[in-house]
């Protein structure tokens, strides 16, 4: 029997994954999850956890000089990293998911971040330094979102779901504001989602989108936690961390940029087809 690498709940894609997810990550979350389920433990508490094992990491990337210290923080990061991946798998697992429950994921994980930023700021001391990395990390925010929301979306149609209106948020202004900034571009996306409706073959226009997608999602997996923890523990080690900041707020955020705007070429090409052909 063949190791598999796609979970059983066929949650992801392997086409568009990061390969350290694909080797690593996701392989080690799924050995932990019968474990987990075994004594009970909630895809919450995991989330926690995670928060935790992230913030033990920037207190070592705040002494990255020492590069035993820095190499602690990746490895207390690629444990966080695990915990992130497994919360998402116990929810599924136990049909636990819930509108709170993704926002606690999200901002957990968005917690982790910002103690790294803060972590390599008050590091270095300097004005520069604090207004880089809080340049940064409002950066990484927006291009997280947008990155799960083009991956949720890619998930979706794939199988033919053109969705549907959108869930109402709690009434939590926090989660308000989280779907607020998933869901930016929403409203571009949605002219292939209604030709998705229309087709009198969902499923088969899905499959050749996803076969055209693949290429700008992949190349969006630059934008996975797994690259910035790599990136953090290479500027530590170059000796100077405001290169991951400046790797962050320019090098990513164009990333992101090409991503959703390749995303939504491919998508128009098949609504002008279908303009074509109802013209004619």
């Amino acid at each position: 029997m063949g190791f598999r690498l796609v979970p059983a709940d066929g949650s992801r894609d392997t086409r568009i994954e990061d390969p350290s997810n694909l080797y690593l990550i996701h392989p080690a979350g799924r050995l932990l999850l019968p474990l987990a389920l075994r004594a009970g433990v909630s895809a919450n508490t995991v989330s926690v956890v995670g928060l935790l094992l992230g913030a033990g990491a920037a207190l070592a990337f705040a002494h990255w000089s020492d590069w035993r210290l820095a190499t602690l923080g990746l490895l207390l990061c690629v444990a966080w990293l695990i915990a992130d991946g497994l919360d998402g798998m116990i929810a599924r697992a136990t049909k636990t998911n819930s509108a709170l429950g993704r926002v606690l994921d999200g901002l957990c994980d968005h917690g982790v971040f910002f103690l790294l930023y803060f972590s390599l700021a008050w590091s270095m001391g300097t004005v520069e330094a604090w207004v880089l990395a809080m340049a940064a990390a409002t950066a990484h925010a927006v291009q997280a979102n947008q990155y799960e929301a083009e991956r949720i979306r890619f998930h979706r149609r794939i199988k033919g779901d053109p969705g549907g209106p959108p869930l109402p948020s709690l009434g939590n202004p926090v989660v308000r504001l989280y779907d607020s900034l998933t869901r930016l571009f929403d409203r571009w996306a949605g002219q292939f989602d209604e030709e998705l409706e229309r087709s009198a073959d969902p499923q088969q226009l899905g499959a050749i989108y996803g076969e055209r997608a693949v290429p700008p999602l992949k190349m969006m997996s630059l934008l996975s936690g797994n690259v910035r923890v790599l990136g953090i523990y290479l500027a530590c080690l170059a000796g100077d961390p405001r290169l991951f900041l400046w790797f962050e707020l320019i090098g990513q955020s164009l990333v992101a940029l090409s991503g959703i705007f390749w995303h939504r070429g491919i998508e128009a090409t098949f609504v002008r087809k279908s303009v074509s052909r109802f013209k004619a």
